[in-house]
């Protein structure tokens, strides 16, 4: 069990959260997503049920709980992609494109397609991330070439 010493109880507490995110990053990492068996592990290792894990697991969109697509898009919904119009035309024009709604995974796995709250680009909206990549400023060109880009590779 991982075990954080020489702290206050609340300190030592935070450390082992900060921990755990790292512990299912790893996780994560080693099959492209978090399976039920990756977040035992982890439980174990943490000395958690597989439900508190699973609980923190599930509030990041980092984290990814069931298989995914070789290219993982997420639109940004939040506020400011809103504001300038911005994500409700790029989540129909990728669902499109791709022919998938949000949630899904081409049938080839080559996509998988979602919608989150926020990307942290506020200030370069719309926007929208595919893996560990970001793309701001996204227009109807962009994400044509975006997607073709991907098709190809």
């Amino acid at each position: 069990m991982v075990e954080v010493t020489k702290a206050a109880p609340h300190e030592q507490e935070r450390a082992r959260r900060a921990m755990l995110l790292t512990a299912l990053y790893i996780a994560q990492e080693q099959r492209g997503w978090l399976s039920p068996q990756a977040v035992a592990r982890v439980a174990q290792r943490f000395g958690m049920t597989p439900g508190q894990v699973y609980a923190t697991a599930s509030f990041y969109t980092l984290f990814k709980l069931a298989p995914q697509g070789r290219y993982r898009i997420q639109v940004c919904d939040g506020l400011s992609c809103y504001l300038v119009g911005g994500a409700e035309p790029v989540v129909a024009q990728v669902s499109a494109a791709l022919k998938l709604r949000s949630g899904e995974t081409t049938p080839d796995g080559r996509f998988t397609l979602e919608v989150v709250e926020c990307l942290a680009s506020c200030g370069s909206a719309p926007a929208l991330r595919v893996n560990d990549e970001l793309y701001e400023h996204m227009t109807p060109e962009k994400i044509d070439e975006l997607l073709e880009r991907l098709r190809i590779s």
